[in-house]
């Protein structure tokens, strides 16, 4: 495994990113993307979007949402601005530039947690898994998306080559699931839900944890 990446790395190559991001990477992800936005339209009211980047998924979303997002790159952020303020898009209430390690937000402020390709990004992806904990309310979900390590085969072997190629990139292809299973086993009110392959091809995984309510924990 490559170690995980530094907040600087992230923030010099997504500053990079922003002006093509939307055309390279949205029809990529777009699968992924809507999965997420899917499920966290199931559970409705404020939803918080951690690594909300250029915004790209503000189309995914509708009036039964009251989006907030966050993100650490302050050009990807001016795009999703521009966004807002074409008025398309009255759930989305908010962006801030926020790391994802230390939210500035009240304990279980928001219905859900959506995190779409990020938490194998973060210098700490625990630290930012506790933090989303934190933050959603109890029996709030915290959803992620994520392309996530083979573990075997030839695939796994790729993803490894590919891991050491495309650090400078910002990407990450070879983060295991045993890492967020792991998490949540230490943390007892986090329930894992839903681990997934998105269909046609399932490169992207979505996996959901919930935070227990009162009734839950005890």
């Amino acid at each position: 495994m490559t170690p995980d990446l530094d907040k600087s790395l992230v923030e010099t190559a997504y500053a990079r990113w922003a002006p093509i991001y939307d055309a390279v990477c949205g029809p990529v992800m777009v699968k992924g993307r809507r999965a997420a936005a899917a499920e966290a339209r199931a559970q409705g009211g404020k939803i918080l979007e951690v690594g909300v980047g250029t915004g790209l998924s503000f189309d995914d979303y509708d009036a039964s949402t009251e989006i907030t997002g966050i993100d650490l790159s302050t050009p990807m952020l001016e795009k999703a601005r521009a966004k807002m303020a074409t008025g398309r898009y009255p759930w989305v209430k908010d962006v801030r530039r926020m790391d994802a390690h230390a939210m500035e937000f009240a304990d279980a402020t928001f219905d859900c947690v959506v995190a779409q390709f990020v938490i194998t990004l973060v210098e700490n992806p625990e630290q930012v898994l506790s933090e989303c904990h934190r933050v959603v309310k109890p029996g709030g979900r915290i959803i992620l998306v994520n392309h996530l390590y083979s573990e075997v085969g030839v695939a796994a072997a790729v993803e490894r080559w590919a891991a050491q190629k495309t650090r400078g990139l910002g990407l990450r292809p070879e983060f295991p699931f045993a890492r967020l299973q792991a998490w949540a086993q230490a943390n007892s009110d986090a329930i894992l839900v839903e681990r997934r392959k998105i269909k046609p091809f399932g490169i992207y995984t979505l996996v959901c944890f919930e935070r227990a309510g009162p009734s839950l924990a005890a």
